[in-house]
């Protein structure tokens, strides 16, 4: 899985009836029996052929609804304005409004974590606007040409701007032609506005920061590039991570465990991950079975856990010393799919899942005791979030891979599912229209969806999984809630800009819904009270 924002876990609607379950028993002696033997520290495992594992089903998918979203401090809310080339600043509680002037189609908006600057990557103009929050001071920094995407450091003093090969492409953001290449990063230095351009391998299609944000990997087909950012010149050393980098298998992901000493690299329809020793840059490759899909970090750092599709099992490795022992090898439930794997926060259970499948089910994994319950659910997968206590769940459902039959008045319809973890009670929705954006309220109790075409921003209750619909005045583009509260807010189509401010009060009561409505803001327009 790759990650960009807090942690997902994808759980759907177990149904009422007619639901299959069974448990699988694992406890820790049978890891133990079950595990490969790498040999210890000084093990030499040779990797198989790329693609001999392959079967057939592609990379899992894992959809980011958060295009575009809205940054927030804990005093302002960024907005993005694409074709206007602007960013909005929105002041909280009082929602006064200032817009600033960037570069040409901003795509990208984040904050720092320090709360103190927006960085805004404009990909029409090839730069990058820092925003100091207070003061709305820009400085802009050229970056180099037809890049598309940028990650900032946790620390909020690194930006990295490269080409992501899997983003799809917006026909509407400019595109001058001219000389491109998919081997170069912009490394940008936040606090001094410093740029340092740089080639790295082929394809560069994930980055992995340590906690301290000292170093970064950048991770591409053949290599990984690592990065020293305490020194003055930062300066990649590339390190081969394919056997074969004439044939180099596709390297979908990278984690660096929460001490920052091992990076690990899992590349497509390869039956072993790649462990690097970011001291040594020494490379050993460890067994994970066959078509590994998913990589991924336990919630407390201590384990690394691969769902390996192929041969239908979980591996797992000690993050701080992967070298040593064995792995502890789980078998996951006979006759599923399941190619991805989220964590719920409290780091008490799993869920696995597919979305390359036709599946109408998922898997719980109760960590305390290694058991598997196969649950299933209304429609299909296509994407799952967890909100921010671990107690709810909601699971997006895809309208293209329905397995009900034709005749059913839900066929082909988006839906979204609504779980609480504790029992798996659930509702199924039936969307209509596909899901664009989501965000959850921090305190766990309520979060918001906005679709394609539909003006009504929808809110969801979890504790009872119930949900409650709000009409706009125009199409939602972006929805966000602010730090702390159940108040959203949601960009809105208009030539001069929309914002609109919904405060749900007591979300089972609807007299205390408050909807305030910011429309020509670019013009300092007035705001506008609605009846919800």
């Amino acid at each position: 899985m790759t990650r960009t924002s807090l942690p997902l876990l994808l759980a759907c609607a177990a149904l009422a009836m007619g639901c299959s379950e069974y448990s699988v028993e694992y406890g820790a002696a049978d890891r133990a029996e079950s595990a490969w033997d790498t040999g210890g520290a000084a093990s030499t495992s040779t990797a198989s052929e790329p693609d001999d594992d392959d079967d057939g089903l592609g990379s899992e998918q894992e959809d980011d609804f958060l295009k575009l979203a809205p940054a927030v401090t804990d005093a302002y809310v960024f907005v993005a304005n694409t074709t206007r080339g602007t960013v909005t600043r929105i002041a909280v509680p009082e929602l006064t409004v200032v817009t600033v002037d960037v570069g040409t189609d901003p795509t990208v908006v984040t904050t720092t974590s320090d709360y103190t600057r927006a960085v805004v990557f404009n990909q029409g103009s090839d730069d990058v606007s820092i925003i100091d929050a207070e003061t709305l001071e820009v400085r802009t920094v050229a970056v180099r040409d037809n890049l598309n995407h940028m990650v900032v450091s946790d620390d909020g003093r690194w930006a990295i701007v490269y080409h992501d090969a899997d983003k799809p492409v917006d026909p509407d953001i400019h595109d001058d032609g001219g000389i491109q290449s998919q081997n170069e990063i912009s490394l940008v230095d936040l606090d001094d506005g410093e740029h340092f351009p740089m080639v790295v391998g082929f394809n560069p299609n994930d980055i992995a920061f340590t906690d301290d944000s000292t170093l970064v990997a950048v991770i591409s087909d053949a290599y990984l590039a690592v990065l020293d950012l305490t020194v003055e010149y930062p300066s990649p050393d590339l390190i081969e991570i394919a056997e074969d980098v004439l044939d180099a298998p596709a390297a979908e992901e990278v984690v660096i465990n929460n001490e920052g000493t091992y990076a690990f690299v899992r590349q497509y329809a390869s039956d072993d991950i790649v462990v690097v020793d970011l001291a040594t840059f020494a490379v050993e490759r460890v067994p994970v079975g066959s078509n590994p899909t998913d990589l991924d970090l336990t919630p407390d750092g201590e384990d690394v856990v691969i769902v390996a599709r192929g041969s239908n099992q979980v591996a797992i490795y000690d993050a701080q010393e992967p070298l040593v022992g064995i792995p502890g090898i789980l078998d996951l439930p006979d006759d599923e799919v399941l190619g991805s794997i989220l964590f719920s926060p409290d780091n008490t259970q799993a869920v696995l899942f597919t979305t390359t499948t036709n599946t109408d089910h998922y898997t719980t994994w109760d960590l305390a005791d290694d058991s598997f319950t196969v649950r299933a659910l209304g429609k299909p997968i296509d994407s799952m979030a967890v909100t921010p206590t671990g107690e709810s769940l909601m699971a997006f459902h895809t309208g293209d891979l329905d397995s009900a039959d034709p005749q059913d008045s839900d066929y082909g319809k988006p839906g979204l599912s609504l779980i609480d973890l504790d029992d798996f009670r659930s509702n199924l929705l039936i969307l209509p229209q596909e899901p664009l954006a989501y965000a959850n309220s921090q305190t766990g109790e309520v979060g918001f969806f906005i679709m394609e075409g539909e003006d009504t921003l929808a809110m969801l209750i979890y504790e009872q999984l119930l949900y409650d619909e709000v009409a706009l005045k125009s199409e939602p583009v972006h929805v966000g809630v602010l730090p702390g509260t159940n108040f959203a807010y949601v960009n809105q189509e208009h030539d001069l800009g929309r914002l609109t401010f919904f405060d749900p009060g007591d979300p089972l009561v609807s007299s205390d819904d408050v909807l305030e409505t910011i429309t020509g803001f670019e013009l300092n327009s007035g705001i506008e009270h609605q009846d919800p």
